[in-house]
């Protein structure tokens, strides 16, 4: 198998993982901006799921409103880490890999939100549920992926060792 394909290495595609979420949630925000109002609420799933167009001055799920700083400077930091790191999580297990690569990529799309208008679109509205976007899901899954590695894998590796 050829370890270089299109320019990107194999060991590279858990962080373009993380490129191609990034991609995604703006494209879908873009085209929910460009074709609703705000507020503007489309039933997909009548009583379940709708689509509905909120601005979020919070974080995931609408947590902690008004505080761009912070959220601004935690996403930074983060990106940060993960540069830094690099070289040291590039030889973790691929969930852990592929966990950060989400987690970036979410991080990133609700950063360029707040950078462009201080808010963050939100759209995917379960109805009990607070709204939330494709960068929401990407964080909660990316981070799911990293605590299962931690609590489960490493667990069982450490009872291996130990055994």
């Amino acid at each position: 198998m050829e370890m270089i394909k299109n320019g990107l290495e194999a060991k590279e595609l858990p962080f373009g993982l993380g490129l191609i979420v990034f991609i995604i949630d703006q494209l879908v925000k873009g085209y929910i901006t460009a074709s609703m109002h705000l507020g503007q609420s489309v039933p997909v799933i009548k009583n379940y799921f709708y689509i509905t167009y909120v601005l979020n001055p919070g974080a995931a799920f609408g947590i902690f409103e008004n505080q761009r700083l912070f959220f601004i400077g935690v996403a930074l930091v983060l990106l940060g880490v993960v540069i830094y790191f690099r070289k040291q999580l590039m030889k973790e297990h691929m969930l852990v890999q592929y966990g950060v690569g989400l987690l970036v990529g979410g991080a990133i799309g609700n950063l360029y939100d707040r950078l462009q208008n201080g808010l963050v679109v939100d759209f995917l509205d379960f109805r009990f549920w607070p709204v939330f976007n494709i960068a929401d899901v990407a964080i909660c899954v990316g981070a799911g992926l990293i605590m299962f590695d931690i609590c489960f894998r490493r667990q069982e590796n450490d009872s291996d060792i130990q055994g």
